[in-house]
């Protein structure tokens, strides 16, 4: 500790008494991000406003061989902004300043701080929005939703936040400012900036962005269809694509999310309903029309009980509105409960949904389901209440058993959210020890000291510039205390 009572002391000096924080009860504001599962007290934490705060940190870290993570508003939903003990959290929530809104160019520069949905409100008065759009959008930012990769309801049609990125500027581990990509639509060269998106901060800091805006739609048309059970819902989902329709979203709940939401905003969903499905179509208003009528009749075909069509502004946004909120929403029925993210085929959902039934009775927990199913990036909600004894070690290994199930069925361990803290240790199950140490050459070539948001990702950790080989259980590997 007295090389962070040391760096604290430089930085104080560099940046301002006010930009750096070691009081342990302040401290404590950032020991976890929305993963509050698991909590670390960072040693340090350091307030930038600018690119050149973000330099002299990284290169005092460097200098100190102290290991830093970058966090955002902290919305994360894998540990992916756990700080370190022994560590520096660069926390880049004051930089929030749109730097530029181009119509004319379809791009607009921001900072990491700026929240998600100012991105549209900015440009909105030209036509545009940015679409990805997490369920946090009011209050995530654009930095950790480039860390992440975050998707959102619409990236079924639009694609996740690498797809929306076109250039950044980013600080390296050793305190380097390069630019990676830039606003031409495809930069020569080695795609950089696609490595770096969803690196989930291990290869550098981004302290400015430039983003793809998108025009918004001449029509928006949503209905929202309620089932009796999840399996409907899943199958009209994948009939839907079948037919050559790709929706804007297609959102599902069960009836457990459902009962959360209901308590928690008042959405007024069907009452009675097992799962329901939100549809949203958007485009040209012809095409918007066709494809609607599709739509219903094969949610009634596929046993929909109820359809409510969205006539105003104010109603698609209550629909919205319980699908926002699930998350949040849960802790009104649940005192405690893990959120999992994992991707499957799409037309495997009757069967997975099944089987996440059967795990949660085999460990004795409720799973509430609510998630993107146009996709199928699921998000199963495992609720569990800690002051039950196990009750938390049932409800991990029910999670556990869930992202199996996903792998299982050829999907991913996560969709949006991120390895991060949560998940590294499901990364064997998924990638052979050539892939895991191929992945890590890759971090090693940005941050061959291994400073950069150390831990997160990878099961097994090793020195860049190692041999890379097999550890056994109880060895260590070389340099592991860098990690």
């Amino acid at each position: 500790m007295t090389t962070l009572k040391s760096l604290a002391t430089a930085l104080r000096a560099d940046l301002g008494a006010d930009r750096v924080i070691d009081d342990r009860q302040e401290l404590r504001t950032y020991e976890c991000d929305g993963l509050a599962h698991y909590k670390v007290t960072p040693g340090l934490v350091v307030l930038a406003r600018d690119t050149a705060d973000c330099v002299r940190t990284v290169k005092a870290c460097c200098e100190a061989r102290v290991p830093f993570v970058a966090r955002g508003s902290g919305t994360g939903l894998s540990g992916g902004a756990l700080p370190r003990a022994d560590g520096v959290l660069i926390v880049t929530a004051k930089m929030r300043e749109i730097v530029e809104v181009s119509p004319a160019d379809e791009r607009a520069v921001v900072q990491p701080g700026v929240i998600n949905l100012d991105v549209s409100k900015a440009s909105a008065a030209h036509g545009y929005y940015y679409a990805p759009d997490p369920s946090s959008q009011q209050i995530c930012s654009i930095g950790g939703n480039v860390a992440e990769n975050s998707g959102g309801a619409h990236c079924l049609k639009y694609g996740f936040t690498t797809n929306h990125v076109l250039g950044a500027r980013v600080v390296t581990p050793d305190g380097e400012v390069v630019e990676l990509g830039g606003r031409a639509p495809d930069s020569p060269g080695y795609d950089l900036l696609g490595a770096f998106v969803g690196a989930e901060g291990t290869l550098g800091v981004a302290t400015e962005v430039t983003v793809r805006l998108t025009r918004l739609p001449e029509s928006v048309r949503t209905v929202l269809a309620g089932f009796e059970s999840p399996q409907q819902a899943g199958a009209a989902t994948s009939a839907i694509i079948a037919a050559g329709v790709v929706p804007a979203a297609v959102e599902m709940m069960d009836a457990l999310a459902i009962e959360a939401a209901e308590a928690a905003v008042a959405c007024g969903y069907p009452p009675g309903a097992g799962a329901v499905l939100i549809v949203e179509l958007d485009g040209p208003a012809a095409e918007v029309a066709a494809q609607f009528a599709q739509v219903t009749a094969l949610c009634e075909a596929n046993g929909a009980t109820e359809l409510r069509i969205a006539r105003t502004p104010a109603e698609r946004a209550l629909f919205w509105k319980g699908r926002k909120s699930a998350f949040a929403a849960v802790g009104r029925i649940s005192p405690d409960y893990i959120v999992q993210d994992g991707v499957i085929p799409r037309t495997a959902l009757p069967e997975v949904l099944r089987r996440i039934d059967e795990i949660a009775a085999v460990h004795g927990v409720r799973v509430a389901n609510v998630f993107h199913a146009g996709d199928g990036n699921l998000h199963p909600l495992v609720l569990f209440d800690a002051a039950v004894p196990g009750a938390d070690l049932h409800a991990e290994e029910a999670s556990g058993a869930i992202i199996d199930l996903c792998i299982e069925y050829g999907g991913s361990i996560t969709g949006e959210h991120g390895v991060g803290a949560d998940k590294a240790k499901y990364m064997p199950r998924m990638f052979t020890d050539d892939d895991l140490q191929t992945m890590q050459l890759l971090r090693c070539a940005f941050d061959p000291l291994g400073l950069a948001n150390p831990g997160k990702i990878f099961p097994t950790p090793r020195l860049c510039g190692e041999v890379p080989r097999k550890h056994s259980a109880n060895e260590t590997p070389a340099g592991a205390d860098l990690f």
